[in-house]
């Protein structure tokens, strides 16, 4: 395996994983949603949605500008 093959598997090991912590961080709203009061829900609501801000734009699109077809189809 030359080093551009491993930092592509790299890469999408990490755009797994980063998928796979979105489906977990929509899965705590859902849990929140179900257990706490709106206010809660919306402070909740707005934490996740910056943290799902930040692994996007800090670390998901630099993989994408370097490794377009590694990006998946929902986020399309």
């Amino acid at each position: 395996m030359n080093a551009n093959d491993m930092k592509k598997q790299v890469a999408t090991e990490v755009i797994d994983l980063m998928v796979e912590f979105g489906d977990r961080l929509n899965q705590s709203v859902t849990l929140v949603q179900d257990h706490c009061s709106k206010d809660e829900l919306d402070a909740y609501r707005r934490s996740v949605g910056k943290l799902m801000g930040n692994m996007l734009l800090d670390i998901m699109n630099p993989i994408f500008d370097e490794h377009p077809e590694l990006k998946p189809d929902q986020l399309e």
